[in-house]
């Protein structure tokens, strides 16, 4: 395995050059990011049951050194104060678990026992988090969960917390906002395969860790390799102002779909005078498109609900805390907190939109656009996970689309046809590495990622310009302020050197598949069609599912699986298959055998049954592994 190289003098100049323009005399975010510290888990490391690691902590211990030349300066202190584990009282009947997982876990102590709010991405984590705080504060049982959003940070580690058993009994009602089903089931399944490879990308879980490698994501270290699970809602909220008690504990919810996540809310809990904000106001500009791949972001909607924040609850609160980083204490300063919040998302969307109007693209916008004084000088709004470049774009993005009106852009050739003719163009590709490395040595390194990059895509397999791309990646990422661009730009020279990382983290767990409902599991399905192949193909099944008492009809025409209730009497399907909806999971999405259950009579087939294995034979597998710094 290759090993990393050291920062340029270009590099190396550029961040000495922010450690001596940024606000570090102001350590106010160290004192808060260990106020109510009451121990750590120690050693920081939680491992699954096959021994495997899936969270150390302990290997962010460099942090505690001076900056080198291969981390910006800004990212440093972020990754510093994010890697601080352990658990920490927030205020009276208030404790977070922070450092365990890329997300935090707050418990809110009720009368009988304790509120998980968000149990973290893996159930291994979390249930490492929930013993210490059993440790230092006995053992409580839990008597609630709270989901604030449908990311599988804040829920993919609720088995380790709570049991289907406890939740179905009714000893822990498990709260969410509504819709969270819907999104959640979608964001991993649908497009699930795609954005877990790239999460490998924005969270550099496979990056060694070091000054040279991975140093944190901005909003979290890293995302923890457990095992995700999902345990169903039994309390939806649905509108701001719904309140609910819950052992004990009071609390007022303030819906937010459309900010960091399409299903997402705040609450307040008037007895403690505490707020939290879900992921709606943190340490750090968030992100309007996340480089692993989402919906388009909403910053108008984003900041009208902070100034709504504000206007509720900033008055009311001694402390406000979040799901990621530490809380910020006093009425004053929170106010001022969720103030300079909703101006950023607010700012970067009007002003955007103000260039939009006077013809400028969103690349342009991106390269000229400066926040005000207040904004540019306040740690928490750097960009350390969003960053101001590509929120800018994903403005334009979402109100303009891919498309800048010039017609140059509208039929380009696709990547590789269009690398081949840029070489040639250049004078080959022996031209064109040489002129990169001039460019390299001066310091031009975004040129050169770009130049070079037509080199890979049209000559992939040589060797030359993988070597100088991943030199270049390389010191792209030790200038970067920005977590998840540094783990991008680093992941891609690990993987132009040593091979493929694949996918560290699982997105489509079991529980999650479990839940999508039967409209959602065809959607799944009929995502994975080979069109092309599919042409001339007509099939017709319908699927009777009992334990919900309908009659779901799959229509392969023109490349394309149409699916629906049938209202009516089923007639003119070329099979009909009988089962239950767990069945259907299991044989469409767990990978069952369906000869087997119709052998056995756990599904009854009629008709032609051979129509479904036809079907089935039209079916493309996702790719995990898929190809992003090389063509293929």
């Amino acid at each position: 395995m290759t090993t990393f190289e050291d920062a340029t003098e270009t590099v190396a100049a550029a961040n000495e050059r922010a450690a001596h323009t940024l606000p570090f005399a102001d350590d106010t975010d160290l004192a808060d990011a260990e106020r109510g510290f009451i121990a750590a888990l120690a050693p920081g490391v939680v491992t699954g049951s096959d021994g495997n690691v899936v969270w150390d902590n302990d290997s962010y211990a460099f942090l505690e050194g001076p900056c080198p030349p291969t981390v910006n300066p800004s990212l440093w202190r972020q990754s510093g104060l994010v890697a601080k584990q352990g658990l920490f009282e927030v205020s009276e009947r208030v404790y977070q678990v922070r450092g365990l997982d890329l997300s935090n876990m707050t418990l809110i102590e009720g009368e009988t026992g304790v509120i998980v709010i968000d149990p973290l991405i893996s159930a291994e984590t979390a249930a490492a988090g929930l013993a210490l705080y059993r440790e230092h504060r006995g053992d409580r049982p839990v008597t609630a969960v709270i989901y604030t959003h449908s990311h599988i940070d804040h829920f993919g580690g609720v088995k380790g917390v709570t049991t289907a058993e406890d939740v179905a009994a009714g000893r822990c009602p498990i709260l969410a906002p509504v819709g969270f089903v819907e999104h959640a089931v979608e964001e991993n399944v649908y497009a699930g395969t795609a954005m877990a490879r790239r999460a490998a990308y924005m969270y550099g879980a496979a990056l060694p860790r070091g000054p040279r490698g991975g140093v944190g994501a901005g909003l979290g270290q890293t995302t923890s390799t457990g095992t995700p699970t999902l345990i169903m809602p039994t309390v939806y909220v649905s509108s701001t102002g719904q309140a609910e008690t819950v052992d004990g504990v009071r609390i007022e919810f303030q819906m937010t779909p459309g900010t960091e996540a399409p299903s997402e809310m705040n609450f307040y809990f008037p007895d403690l005078r505490a707020l939290c904000m879900a992921e709606n106001a943190t340490h750090t500009l968030h992100n309007l498109l996340t480089l692993r791949g989402a919906l388009v972001r909403d910053p108008h909607v984003w900041s009208k609900y902070l100034t709504e924040s504000i206007n509720l609850y900033a008055s009311k609160s001694d402390v406000l805390f979040a799901s990621h980083h530490w809380p910020t204490w006093g009425t004053e300063r929170l106010t001022e907190f969720l103030s300079l919040q909703r101006d950023l998302y607010g700012y970067l969307h009007d002003q955007t939109l103000r260039r939009i109007n006077q013809g400028h693209t969103g690349i342009e916008i991106a390269e000229e656009i400066e926040l005000p004084p207040a904004l540019a000088n306040a740690w928490h709004t750097r960009g350390y996970y969003g960053s101001v470049s590509h929120n800018v774009k994903a403005i334009y993005q979402r109100y303009m689309g891919w498309f800048d009106g010039n017609p140059a852009h509208l039929w380009e050739h696709p990547p590789v046809e269009s690398a081949k003719r840029h070489v040639e163009f250049m004078g080959g590709s022996a031209e064109v590495l040489r002129r990169a490395r001039e460019s390299f040595a001066a310091g031009d390194f975004r040129w050169v990622a770009q130049v070079v990059n037509y080199v890979i895509f049209a000559e992939p397999g040589n060797a030359e310009a993988k070597a100088l791309q991943a030199d270049t990646f390389e010191q792209l990422g030790y200038g970067a302020e920005n977590g998840t661009w540094r783990n991008f730009y680093l992941t891609g020279a690990y993987e132009l050197r040593n091979g493929p990382v694949g996918t560290p983290t699982t997105s489509a767990a079991p529980d999650i598949a479990a839940a999508l409902t039967v409209e959602q599991v065809f959607d799944a399905v009929s995502l994975r069609i080979d069109g092309p192949r599919a042409w001339s193909a007509r099939i017709v099944i319908d699927w009777r599912v009992t334990d919900e008492d309908l009659v779901h009809r799959t229509q392969l025409s023109n490349g394309l699986l149409v699916h629906f209730d049938l209202d009516g009497e089923s007639t003119g399907a070329d099979a009909t298959f009988t089962l239950t909806r767990p069945v259907l999971l299991g044989v469409l999405v767990g990978g069952a055998d369906i000869a087997k259950a119709i052998g056995d009579g756990t599904i009854v087939a009629e008709g032609d049954v051979a129509k479904l294995a036809e079907l089935a034979g039209y079916l493309d597998a996702p790719d995990p592994d898929f190809a992003i710094v090389t063509p293929d």
